[in-house]
C-alpha cells in the first residue's frame, strides 16, 4: 500500500487509530469489564467473517487493538476494513 493510500485509509477512520509497531491501533476504555466482553464479542464475530483476526489485549475495562496483516508482514486492505467494521460497532454501542 502506498503511503498517499495508506494516509486516505487512515483518514477515514475514528481519529483514535495510530499508527505503532507498523500496526493500526486504538484503545478503548469501557464504563465495565462486561461492556469491553460484549464489544470484543462483536467484533470476534466479524473477525470469524472476515478470516481476518485482531492482535487484541483486554484488562478490565480496557482494550487495546493492533491490526496488521500476519501473512503478509504489513498492513493491508483487509486491516481497514477490520478497523472501519470496529468504528461502527463502538458507534452503535455509544
Amino acid at each position: 500500500m502506498k503511503a498517499g493510500e495508506f494516509k486516505k485509509n487512515l483518514n477515514k477512520l475514528d481519529k483514535n487509530w495510530k499508527l505503532v509497531d507498523n500496526k493500526l491501533q486504538i484503545n478503548f476504555e469501557f464504563e465495565s469489564f462486561k461492556k469491553a466482553f460484549e464489544f470484543m464479542q462483536e467484533i470476534a464475530i466479524q473477525s470469524e467473517i472476515l478470516n481476518h483476526h485482531p492482535l487484541w489485549t483486554n484488562d478490565y475495562n480496557k482494550l487495546e487493538i493492533k491490526l496488521y496483516t500476519h501473512d503478509k508482514g504489513r498492513i493491508t486492505e483487509l486491516d481497514f476494513k477490520l478497523a472501519k467494521i470496529i468504528d461502527d460497532k463502538l458507534y452503535l454501542l455509544k
